[in-house]
Protein backbone atom coordinates (compact mmCIF):
# COMPACT_ATOMS: atom_id res chain seq x y z
CA UNK A 1 0.00 0.00 0.00
CA UNK A 2 1.28 3.13 -0.83
CA UNK A 3 1.72 6.14 2.23
CA UNK A 4 2.54 9.70 1.52
CA UNK A 5 4.60 12.27 3.72
CA UNK A 6 3.21 15.77 3.45
CA UNK A 7 5.33 18.22 5.11
CA UNK A 8 4.06 21.56 5.93
CA UNK A 9 5.88 23.61 3.18
CA UNK A 10 3.57 21.26 0.66
CA UNK A 11 6.54 19.05 -0.64
CA UNK A 12 5.29 15.07 -0.74
CA UNK A 13 7.44 12.41 -0.61
CA UNK A 14 5.94 8.96 -1.63
CA UNK A 15 6.58 5.50 -0.27
CA UNK A 16 5.28 2.06 1.18
CA UNK A 17 3.13 1.99 4.35
CA UNK A 18 5.37 -0.21 6.41
CA UNK A 19 2.52 0.08 9.97
CA UNK A 20 -0.22 1.02 10.92
CA UNK A 21 -2.89 2.83 8.56
CA UNK A 22 -4.29 5.40 10.43
CA UNK A 23 -3.01 9.18 9.16
CA UNK A 24 -1.51 11.47 11.41
CA UNK A 25 0.06 15.06 12.00
CA UNK A 26 3.33 15.28 14.08
CA UNK A 27 6.65 16.70 14.35
CA UNK A 28 9.49 15.05 12.38
CA UNK A 29 12.72 14.61 14.60
CA UNK A 30 16.17 13.06 13.10
CA UNK A 31 17.90 10.11 14.66
CA UNK A 32 21.41 9.70 13.11
CA UNK A 33 22.33 6.69 14.72
CA UNK A 34 23.86 3.58 13.10
CA UNK A 35 22.53 1.10 15.65
CA UNK A 36 19.53 0.94 17.85
CA UNK A 37 16.25 1.20 16.11
CA UNK A 38 15.01 -0.80 18.63
CA UNK A 39 16.09 1.42 21.41
CA UNK A 40 14.34 4.63 19.61
CA UNK A 41 10.91 3.21 18.59
CA UNK A 42 10.39 2.14 22.54
CA UNK A 43 12.29 4.80 24.55
CA UNK A 44 9.68 7.10 25.81
CA UNK A 45 12.16 10.59 24.55
CA UNK A 46 10.37 9.85 21.34
CA UNK A 47 6.90 10.56 22.67
CA UNK A 48 4.77 12.40 20.30
CA UNK A 49 7.10 12.75 17.54
CA UNK A 50 7.84 10.94 14.32
CA UNK A 51 11.37 9.53 13.80
CA UNK A 52 13.39 10.23 10.30
CA UNK A 53 16.19 7.04 11.16
CA UNK A 54 18.77 8.64 8.69
CA UNK A 55 20.72 5.37 8.48
CA UNK A 56 19.95 3.77 4.87
CA UNK A 57 18.97 0.34 6.33
CA UNK A 58 16.53 -0.70 9.36
CA UNK A 59 15.48 -4.09 10.91
CA UNK A 60 18.03 -6.13 10.63
CA UNK A 61 18.08 -8.04 13.58
CA UNK A 62 14.53 -7.45 13.78
CA UNK A 63 12.60 -6.87 17.19
CA UNK A 64 14.32 -8.54 20.34
CA UNK A 65 14.36 -8.44 23.72
CA UNK A 66 16.23 -5.17 23.84
CA UNK A 67 13.63 -3.34 24.43
CA UNK A 68 13.52 0.01 26.83
CA UNK A 69 9.58 -0.67 27.09
CA UNK A 70 7.11 -3.40 25.47
CA UNK A 71 5.18 0.29 24.38
CA UNK A 72 6.22 1.84 21.38
CA UNK A 73 6.31 6.00 22.15
CA UNK A 74 6.74 7.53 18.29
CA UNK A 75 3.90 8.91 16.63
CA UNK A 76 5.25 7.43 13.31
CA UNK A 77 8.35 5.73 11.99
CA UNK A 78 10.10 6.78 8.63
CA UNK A 79 13.14 4.64 6.91
CA UNK A 80 14.79 4.75 3.57
CA UNK A 81 14.79 1.36 3.26
CA UNK A 82 13.28 -1.59 5.93
CA UNK A 83 14.97 -5.09 6.13
CA UNK A 84 11.78 -7.67 5.11
CA UNK A 85 14.16 -10.84 6.91
CA UNK A 86 15.65 -9.78 10.03
CA UNK A 87 18.50 -12.37 10.73
CA UNK A 88 19.45 -12.54 14.71
CA UNK A 89 18.68 -15.67 16.74
CA UNK A 90 17.19 -13.55 19.50
CA UNK A 91 14.67 -12.05 16.71
CA UNK A 92 11.14 -12.29 17.92
CA UNK A 93 9.55 -10.43 14.78
CA UNK A 94 9.27 -7.65 12.44
CA UNK A 95 8.98 -4.47 12.42
CA UNK A 96 6.26 -4.02 10.24
CA UNK A 97 4.34 -6.31 12.55
CA UNK A 98 5.50 -4.35 15.61
CA UNK A 99 4.46 -1.27 14.12
CA UNK A 100 1.18 -2.63 13.40
CA UNK A 101 0.90 -4.40 16.81
CA UNK A 102 1.23 -0.87 18.55
CA UNK A 103 -0.43 0.59 15.71
CA UNK A 104 2.23 3.32 14.68
CA UNK A 105 2.40 3.96 10.99
CA UNK A 106 5.41 3.99 9.20
CA UNK A 107 6.97 4.30 5.78
CA UNK A 108 9.31 3.77 3.72
CA UNK A 109 11.10 3.70 0.69
CA UNK A 110 11.40 7.45 -0.10
CA UNK A 111 14.20 10.27 -0.26
CA UNK A 112 13.01 11.10 3.54
CA UNK A 113 16.06 12.50 4.47
CA UNK A 114 16.11 15.53 2.51
CA UNK A 115 13.51 17.00 4.11
CA UNK A 116 15.80 18.38 6.76
CA UNK A 117 18.30 19.95 4.05
CA UNK A 118 14.96 21.78 2.93
CA UNK A 119 14.90 24.40 5.58
CA UNK A 120 17.82 23.75 7.69
CA UNK A 121 17.12 27.06 9.81
CA UNK A 122 13.61 26.11 11.25
CA UNK A 123 14.05 24.27 14.34
CA UNK A 124 11.07 21.87 13.77
CA UNK A 125 9.21 20.73 10.54
CA UNK A 126 5.75 19.26 10.80
CA UNK A 127 4.62 16.48 8.44
CA UNK A 128 1.58 14.11 7.73
CA UNK A 129 0.91 10.77 6.84
CA UNK A 130 -2.03 9.39 4.12
CA UNK A 131 -2.60 6.37 2.96
CA UNK A 132 -4.35 5.46 -0.14
CA UNK A 133 -6.48 1.99 -0.47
Amino acid sequence: MKAFLILEDGTVFTGTSIGSTKDMISEIVFNTSMTGYLEVLTGPSYAGQAVVMTYPLIGNYGITPDMESRKAWPDGYIVRELSRMPSNFRCEGTIQDFLKEQDIPGIAGGGYTCSDKKNPERKRNYERYDHDE
